[in-house]
């Protein structure tokens, strides 16, 4: 058979947080076409998925040429949990393809939040799991050490601040400062792209926490600010990260 690289677009129409987010006009576009740009403009990626419950979300993905996943109304409330949609999706998918001769070689999986995301990660992904079969995934991570678990506190019973995770955790805490570099670079998956085999998929129970569809062996892709936006007050950090890479509201990277 042949072999497919989806990419698999995830978006659902409820957010409490920030009510609308994956449709927010950002720079004269719905914040949701910035990831599906990078797919679409990425030599690898061969088949283009959208699963979502919202009508104009699809109305959306079909204009662009985008395949439409239906997620089910119990797959897109509050408490359900991402994972289980992107199952949902990836069993779809596989069935599609296989009725037209392809078998899914690799999943790249995005969010109608995260737009942080370029076609050159999508190709520095795709090569690094060829190069490696040993590896599950490769995702995309931007450092932020400030945000270092060093730093991290929570409130005990008395009302007090006491360390979320116990210093000895990282050593000796004799030999730990207040430096937010102190520990090296403190990467985070800033869910921008998950580009994963899709055994990792049809395996959840076999991959680490908190995102069980990485996997256990899990590859960097270097970005820098990147994030899936939660709250409205995250729009200002992605508008400077899309201007820095060559977006405005006339223009993008694709078309400049």
């Amino acid at each position: 058979m042949k072999k497919a690289v989806c990419a698999l677009i995830l978006g659902r129409k409820g957010s409490s947080a920030f009510p609308g987010k994956n449709n927010y006009p950002l720079m004269g576009r719905p914040l949701m076409r910035y990831a599906m740009m990078a797919a679409e403009n990425s030599p690898s990626v061969t088949h283009f998925f959208f699963s979502t419950d919202a009508e104009e979300y699809k109305e959306i993905g079909r204009a662009y040429g985008w395949e439409i996943i239906d997620r089910p109304d119990y797959l897109a409330t509050n408490a359900a949990l991402g994972e289980h949609a992107i199952q949902h999706a990836h069993e779809e998918m596989k069935a599609r393809l296989a009725t037209r001769g392809y078998e899914i070689e690799l999943v790249a999986q995005l969010f109608c939040n995260a737009p942080t995301l370029l076609p050159a990660h999508i190709e520095e992904g795709v090569k690094k799991l060829r190069k490696n079969p040993e590896a599950d995934s490769a995702v995309t991570v931007s450092p932020y050490n400030m945000w270092s678990p060093l730093r991290a506190r929570k409130e005990n019973a008395s009302g007090y601040l006491d360390p979320f995770v116990p210093f000895e955790t990282f050593g000796d805490p004799k030999t730990l400062n207040c430096d937010r570099d102190s520990q090296g670079n403190v990467y985070f998956a800033d869910m921008s792209l998950n580009l994963v085999r899709p055994h990792c998929i049809e395996n959840l129970d076999d991959g680490l926490l908190p995102q069980k569809w990485m996997g256990q062996k899990i590859l960097p892709i270097e970005n820098w600010g990147g994030l899936d936006v939660d709250y409205e007050w995250q729009l200002p950090q992605v508008e400077f990260w899309l201007r820095k890479n060559g977006f405005s509201e006339k223009k993008t990277p694709y078309n400049s």
